[in-house]
C-alpha cells in the first residue's frame, strides 16, 4: 500500500524550535495535530481508506503493528543521552555500547558488605553488566568505587532476591545474556574467576550451576555443593542414607543451591516463570530447578575449579521487624521455611491437575502397554 508523503508532513523540529520560541510546547503540537487532522479529512472525502494491520503471531498486545517495528526484547545496556543511536547501522560506528557485556551478574546488598561486594565485582571481567538489587535503600554511597559508576541500581528497601528477580530480570528483558548469576552477597570470592567459570560451564554443558563451597563455608548442609578437590566439575554425590530415592534427583543430583545460582539464558526463561510472585525468599526452587532442564542430572553440576566461601552473614534477616519478643532474622526464617512448604504444595497441586487433565492418575508408575 503506498501512502501520500503529504499524510506526514516533513518538520524540521529546529527550525520550529528557533521560529517560535516563544510557544510553549504544547502550543505547538496543538497546531500541528490541527493541520494532521485536516489532511486525514481531505483525503477521507477523496475516497481514500486505510487498510488495517493485524498480525496474529505478533506478541500479545502488539498485534496492531507492523512486525519490522516491533521491538519484544530489550536489554540493561547503558546508552549515551546524546549523539547517534547507531547500534544497528551498517555504516556508522556504534559509540553507545563500545562494549556489549556478553553475560549478567546480580547482587542483593546491604551496604554494610560494601567491601565483599567490591571484591566479588572485581572477578567479573567488563564482559558482565553489573546490577545491584539494593535492599536498605542506599545507592549513591556506592559512588565511592568506580566501577559502581557504570553498574545498574535497583533500590527497594526491605525486598529479598527473589523478589527483585521476579519483577525486574524478566526473561525478555535479560534475553541479550547467555548466562545469568544470582548472586548473594556473602560470598568470598579468593579463588574464584568468572571468565574461567564461564569456560568450564560451557565445557561441560551445564545449563544451572554454582561454584563450588569451600569446606570453610558456614552452614555447609548438603554434600552437592561440597567443593571436590579431584575433579573440574561434579553433577552427583553420595548423601546420608534415605535422603535419595533415586540417585538422578535432588539432592544427590540436578541440584544446586540458590545462593549463588548462574543460569544459561534458556533455563532461566523457565525458571523465571517458576518464581512465585509472593514467595520473596526462593526456598524450595533448588529443588525444582530440574524441571527446566534436560535431562536435569547432565545439566545440573558444581563447578570445583572455580570455588567460592559462603560466609553466613545474617544481613537481610536483620531487614525484618521484631515480633512477639523475637529477633528481627527469627521472623525473616520462620517466614523462609513456611514458602518451602507452600511451593512444594503449589508444585505438587499444578503437576497432579495437569496430569489429571490428561487422565493420568499416576505419572510415575506408567507401563508401556
Amino acid at each position: 500500500m503506498h501512502l501520500p508523503s503529504s499524510l506526514f508532513p516533513s518538520i524540521d523540529l529546529t527550525y520550529i524550535e528557533d521560529k517560535y520560541s516563544g510557544l510553549s510546547t504544547q502550543a505547538l503540537f496543538n497546531a500541528l495535530n490541527t493541520i494532521k487532522a485536516n489532511k486525514v479529512d481531505s483525503m477521507s472525502s477523496s475516497g481514500y481508506t486505510e487498510t488495517k494491520i493485524w498480525i496474529p503471531t505478533n506478541p500479545r498486545g502488539a498485534e496492531r503493528l507492523p512486525p519490522g517495528i516491533v521491538a519484544p526484547e530489550s536489554d540493561l545496556f547503558l546508552r549515551r543521552l546524546w549523539g547517534l543511536p547507531s547500534e544497528n547501522s551498517n555504516w556508522l560506528p556504534s559509540k553507545d555500547l563500545t562494549i556489549k557485556p556478553k553475560y549478567l551478574v546480580t547482587f542483593t546488598v546491604g551496604y554494610n558488605q560494601k567491601n565483599n561486594i567490591d571484591a566479588a565485582v572485581k572477578k567479573f571481567s567488563e564482559n558482565f553488566t553489573i546490577l545491584l538489587f539494593h535492599y536498605d535503600g542506599l545507592t549513591s554511597e556506592w559512588d565511592e568505587f568506580e566501577w559502581s559508576k557504570r553498574a545498574i541500581h535497583v533500590s527497594v528497601q526491605k525486598q529479598a532476591k527473589w523478589w527483585y528477580a521476579k519483577r525486574f530480570l524478566h526473561p525478555d528483558i535479560v534475553a541479550p545474556y547467555e548466562y545469568i548469576f544470582m548472586w548473594d552477597e556473602d560470598l568470598g570470592v579468593e579463588n574464584f574467576n568468572a571468565e574461567e567459570y564461564i569456560k568450564l560451564v560451557k565445557k561441560h554443558g551445564l545449563e544451572i550451576s554454582q561454584p563450588g563451597l569451600d569446606a570453610n563455608s558456614a552452614g555447609l548442609t548438603w554434600a552437592m555443593t561440597r567443593k571436590r578437590n579431584d575433579t573440574e566439575v561434579h553433577k552427583d554425590t553420595d548423601e546420608r542414607p534415605g535422603w535419595c530415592n533415586d540417585p538422578h534427583l535432588p539432592p544427590c543430583a540436578a541440584f544446586v543451591e540458590i545462593m549463588a545460582t548462574v543460569f544459561s539464558r534458556e533455563a532461566w526463561r523457565c525458571v523465571w516463570h517458576m518464581i512465585q510472585n509472593d514467595l520473596v525468599h526462593g526456598w524450595g526452587l533448588d529443588f525444582s530447578l530440574r524441571k527446566c532442564v534436560e535431562p536435569p542430572h547432565e545439566k545440573i553440576g558444581v563447578v570445583d575449579a572455580q570455588w567460592i566461601v559462603h560466609q553466613s552473614v545474617p544481613s537481610l534477616g536483620n531487614q525484618g521487624e521484631a515480633e512477639g519478643g523475637r529477633a528481627p532474622w527469627e521472623g525473616v526464617r520462620q517466614r523462609c521455611r513456611k514458602e518451602w512448604t507452600m511451593f512444594q504444595d503449589r508444585m505438587t497441586t499444578a503437576e497432579k491437575a495437569y496430569y489429571a487433565s490428561l487422565g493420568i492418575t499416576d505419572p510415575y508408575n506408567l507401563t508401556a502397554n
